[in-house]
Protein backbone atom coordinates (compact mmCIF):
# COMPACT_ATOMS: atom_id res chain seq x y z
CA UNK A 1 0.00 0.00 0.00
CA UNK A 2 1.05 3.71 -0.47
CA UNK A 3 1.28 6.15 2.49
CA UNK A 4 1.68 9.67 3.23
CA UNK A 5 2.52 12.14 5.45
CA UNK A 6 -0.50 14.04 4.55
CA UNK A 7 -3.69 13.59 6.44
CA UNK A 8 -6.31 11.31 6.20
CA UNK A 9 -9.85 12.45 5.25
CA UNK A 10 -12.68 11.82 7.58
CA UNK A 11 -15.02 8.90 6.58
CA UNK A 12 -18.04 9.08 4.37
CA UNK A 13 -21.36 9.11 5.87
CA UNK A 14 -24.73 7.78 4.54
CA UNK A 15 -25.77 11.83 4.34
CA UNK A 16 -22.94 11.62 1.68
CA UNK A 17 -24.56 9.11 -0.21
CA UNK A 18 -27.76 10.21 0.14
CA UNK A 19 -26.89 13.43 -1.36
CA UNK A 20 -24.86 12.17 -4.27
CA UNK A 21 -28.10 10.09 -5.29
CA UNK A 22 -29.95 12.93 -5.25
CA UNK A 23 -27.51 14.24 -7.36
CA UNK A 24 -27.12 11.62 -9.46
CA UNK A 25 -31.41 11.43 -9.96
CA UNK A 26 -32.06 15.34 -10.47
CA UNK A 27 -28.49 14.23 -13.32
CA UNK A 28 -30.60 11.59 -14.83
CA UNK A 29 -33.86 13.30 -14.45
CA UNK A 30 -32.54 15.86 -17.08
CA UNK A 31 -31.79 13.38 -20.19
CA UNK A 32 -34.45 14.90 -22.91
CA UNK A 33 -37.54 13.02 -23.13
CA UNK A 34 -36.70 11.31 -26.55
CA UNK A 35 -32.92 9.93 -24.78
CA UNK A 36 -32.09 6.94 -26.10
CA UNK A 37 -31.45 4.61 -22.78
CA UNK A 38 -30.27 1.56 -25.29
CA UNK A 39 -26.97 3.58 -26.22
CA UNK A 40 -23.65 2.35 -24.79
CA UNK A 41 -22.92 3.49 -21.54
CA UNK A 42 -19.57 5.40 -21.68
CA UNK A 43 -16.34 2.81 -22.30
CA UNK A 44 -18.43 -0.17 -20.71
CA UNK A 45 -19.75 -2.76 -22.28
CA UNK A 46 -23.61 -2.42 -21.38
CA UNK A 47 -26.34 0.18 -22.12
CA UNK A 48 -27.52 3.31 -20.36
CA UNK A 49 -30.77 1.08 -18.93
CA UNK A 50 -28.91 -2.09 -17.88
CA UNK A 51 -26.11 0.02 -16.48
CA UNK A 52 -28.66 1.89 -14.21
CA UNK A 53 -30.28 -1.52 -13.44
CA UNK A 54 -27.17 -2.68 -12.15
CA UNK A 55 -26.58 -0.15 -9.90
CA UNK A 56 -29.47 0.03 -8.25
CA UNK A 57 -29.15 -3.76 -7.78
CA UNK A 58 -25.97 -3.42 -5.64
CA UNK A 59 -27.41 -0.16 -3.81
CA UNK A 60 -30.00 -2.65 -2.64
CA UNK A 61 -27.50 -5.92 -2.15
CA UNK A 62 -25.22 -3.71 -0.04
CA UNK A 63 -28.73 -2.71 1.76
CA UNK A 64 -29.40 -6.34 2.32
CA UNK A 65 -26.20 -7.60 3.20
CA UNK A 66 -26.14 -5.10 6.34
CA UNK A 67 -30.09 -5.80 7.34
CA UNK A 68 -29.99 -9.29 9.12
CA UNK A 69 -29.70 -9.31 13.03
CA UNK A 70 -26.07 -10.69 12.23
CA UNK A 71 -25.11 -9.96 8.63
CA UNK A 72 -23.47 -12.62 6.65
CA UNK A 73 -19.78 -12.49 7.03
CA UNK A 74 -19.04 -15.80 3.85
CA UNK A 75 -21.29 -14.78 1.74
CA UNK A 76 -23.78 -12.29 -0.40
CA UNK A 77 -27.35 -13.08 1.07
CA UNK A 78 -28.48 -15.31 -1.57
CA UNK A 79 -30.81 -13.60 -3.84
CA UNK A 80 -31.99 -15.19 -7.02
CA UNK A 81 -30.24 -13.28 -10.08
CA UNK A 82 -30.29 -13.95 -13.77
CA UNK A 83 -29.04 -11.94 -16.46
CA UNK A 84 -31.49 -9.74 -18.77
CA UNK A 85 -29.47 -10.75 -22.13
CA UNK A 86 -26.27 -12.44 -22.57
CA UNK A 87 -23.09 -10.75 -21.25
CA UNK A 88 -25.41 -8.14 -19.02
CA UNK A 89 -25.17 -7.91 -15.47
CA UNK A 90 -26.43 -10.60 -12.86
CA UNK A 91 -29.01 -9.09 -10.99
CA UNK A 92 -31.62 -9.47 -8.79
CA UNK A 93 -33.22 -6.07 -9.28
CA UNK A 94 -34.75 -5.09 -12.48
CA UNK A 95 -37.10 -2.03 -13.90
CA UNK A 96 -40.43 -2.65 -15.37
CA UNK A 97 -39.70 -1.31 -19.18
CA UNK A 98 -42.85 -0.64 -19.93
CA UNK A 99 -42.63 2.36 -17.47
CA UNK A 100 -40.07 4.10 -19.26
CA UNK A 101 -37.17 5.97 -17.75
CA UNK A 102 -39.55 7.58 -14.95
CA UNK A 103 -39.98 3.72 -13.40
CA UNK A 104 -36.08 3.05 -13.96
CA UNK A 105 -35.18 6.07 -12.16
CA UNK A 106 -38.06 5.00 -9.03
CA UNK A 107 -35.99 1.92 -8.88
CA UNK A 108 -32.80 3.44 -8.53
CA UNK A 109 -34.29 5.99 -6.06
CA UNK A 110 -35.69 3.25 -3.64
CA UNK A 111 -32.50 1.03 -3.92
CA UNK A 112 -30.70 3.61 -2.80
CA UNK A 113 -32.75 5.01 -0.09
CA UNK A 114 -32.68 1.77 1.43
CA UNK A 115 -29.05 1.25 1.77
CA UNK A 116 -28.75 4.88 2.89
CA UNK A 117 -31.77 3.66 5.65
CA UNK A 118 -29.67 0.03 6.72
CA UNK A 119 -26.16 2.15 6.65
CA UNK A 120 -27.68 4.80 9.43
CA UNK A 121 -29.69 1.96 11.29
CA UNK A 122 -26.20 -0.13 12.14
CA UNK A 123 -23.37 0.41 14.57
CA UNK A 124 -19.95 1.03 13.28
CA UNK A 125 -19.53 -2.58 14.95
CA UNK A 126 -20.91 -4.52 12.61
CA UNK A 127 -19.10 -6.14 9.81
CA UNK A 128 -20.23 -8.21 6.51
CA UNK A 129 -19.19 -10.23 3.27
CA UNK A 130 -18.06 -8.60 0.18
CA UNK A 131 -15.70 -10.54 -1.48
CA UNK A 132 -13.17 -7.32 -1.48
CA UNK A 133 -13.04 -7.45 1.96
CA UNK A 134 -15.08 -7.54 5.75
CA UNK A 135 -16.88 -4.53 5.49
CA UNK A 136 -18.36 -1.86 8.14
CA UNK A 137 -21.46 0.06 7.55
CA UNK A 138 -18.83 3.10 6.31
CA UNK A 139 -17.11 0.87 3.64
CA UNK A 140 -20.68 -0.50 2.22
CA UNK A 141 -21.49 3.35 2.17
CA UNK A 142 -18.04 4.11 0.38
CA UNK A 143 -18.92 0.87 -1.92
CA UNK A 144 -21.78 2.50 -2.49
CA UNK A 145 -20.68 5.77 -3.71
CA UNK A 146 -18.20 4.33 -5.81
CA UNK A 147 -20.87 2.38 -7.53
CA UNK A 148 -22.98 5.30 -7.64
CA UNK A 149 -19.99 7.55 -9.09
CA UNK A 150 -18.50 5.90 -11.66
CA UNK A 151 -21.82 4.23 -13.03
CA UNK A 152 -23.01 7.97 -13.07
CA UNK A 153 -20.18 8.70 -15.61
CA UNK A 154 -20.56 5.69 -17.71
CA UNK A 155 -24.33 6.55 -17.90
CA UNK A 156 -23.87 10.49 -17.96
CA UNK A 157 -21.21 9.90 -21.05
CA UNK A 158 -24.10 7.58 -23.16
CA UNK A 159 -26.60 10.31 -22.69
CA UNK A 160 -24.74 13.36 -23.01
CA UNK A 161 -25.22 14.52 -19.70
CA UNK A 162 -22.63 16.41 -17.85
CA UNK A 163 -21.83 14.46 -14.74
CA UNK A 164 -19.01 16.51 -12.09
CA UNK A 165 -19.24 15.16 -8.21
CA UNK A 166 -18.04 16.48 -4.89
CA UNK A 167 -14.13 16.48 -4.92
CA UNK A 168 -14.35 16.34 -1.25
CA UNK A 169 -16.94 12.89 -1.32
CA UNK A 170 -14.17 11.34 -3.89
CA UNK A 171 -11.17 12.47 -1.37
CA UNK A 172 -13.30 10.26 1.87
CA UNK A 173 -13.72 7.81 -0.82
CA UNK A 174 -10.48 6.85 -2.64
CA UNK A 175 -8.93 7.05 1.02
CA UNK A 176 -11.49 4.55 2.14
CA UNK A 177 -11.79 1.73 -0.22
CA UNK A 178 -8.16 2.28 -2.24
CA UNK A 179 -5.00 2.86 0.47
CA UNK A 180 -2.84 1.90 -2.48
CA UNK A 181 -4.01 5.05 -4.59
CA UNK A 182 -1.91 8.13 -3.92
CA UNK A 183 -2.80 11.54 -4.44
CA UNK A 184 -2.07 12.67 -8.22
CA UNK A 185 -0.02 16.04 -7.70
CA UNK A 186 -1.60 17.16 -10.97
CA UNK A 187 -5.29 15.45 -10.58
CA UNK A 188 -7.99 16.34 -8.40
CA UNK A 189 -9.75 13.35 -6.56
CA UNK A 190 -12.18 12.83 -8.95
CA UNK A 191 -10.13 12.40 -12.34
CA UNK A 192 -8.01 9.92 -9.60
CA UNK A 193 -11.18 7.96 -8.45
CA UNK A 194 -11.59 7.55 -12.15
CA UNK A 195 -8.31 6.61 -13.13
CA UNK A 196 -8.57 3.86 -9.93
CA UNK A 197 -11.61 2.49 -11.69
CA UNK A 198 -9.93 1.79 -15.06
CA UNK A 199 -12.02 4.76 -16.34
CA UNK A 200 -9.35 7.31 -17.42
CA UNK A 201 -5.40 7.75 -17.43
CA UNK A 202 -3.62 10.35 -15.80
CA UNK A 203 -0.84 12.20 -16.32
CA UNK A 204 1.96 9.96 -15.85
CA UNK A 205 -0.15 6.85 -14.96
CA UNK A 206 -1.93 5.09 -18.01
CA UNK A 207 -4.89 3.90 -17.41
CA UNK A 208 -5.54 1.08 -15.53
CA UNK A 209 -6.32 -2.77 -16.80
CA UNK A 210 -6.99 -4.61 -13.29
CA UNK A 211 -8.22 -2.93 -10.23
CA UNK A 212 -9.78 -3.23 -7.28
CA UNK A 213 -10.94 -1.72 -3.87
CA UNK A 214 -9.75 -2.66 -0.28
CA UNK A 215 -13.53 -2.72 2.02
CA UNK A 216 -11.90 -4.43 5.21
CA UNK A 217 -12.00 -1.87 7.70
CA UNK A 218 -8.25 -1.27 8.43
CA UNK A 219 -7.85 -0.23 12.29
CA UNK A 220 -6.70 2.30 13.53
CA UNK A 221 -2.61 2.41 13.71
CA UNK A 222 -2.40 -0.44 11.42
CA UNK A 223 -0.48 -0.06 8.65
CA UNK A 224 -1.91 0.55 5.00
Amino acid sequence: MITTDAPTPGPVTPDDLAAVLRLALRTLRAAPAGADWSRPAGGVAWDCWSTVEHLADDLLAYAAQLGPEEPPRDRYVPFATRRPFPGGPRNFVLAERDGGPGALLQVLEASGGLMVAAARARTPDVRAFHPWGLADPAGFVAMSLVETLVHLHDVAGGLGLPWDPPADVCRRTLARLFPDVAPHPGAGPWPTLLWATGRAALPGRPRRTEWRWYAAVREPGAGA
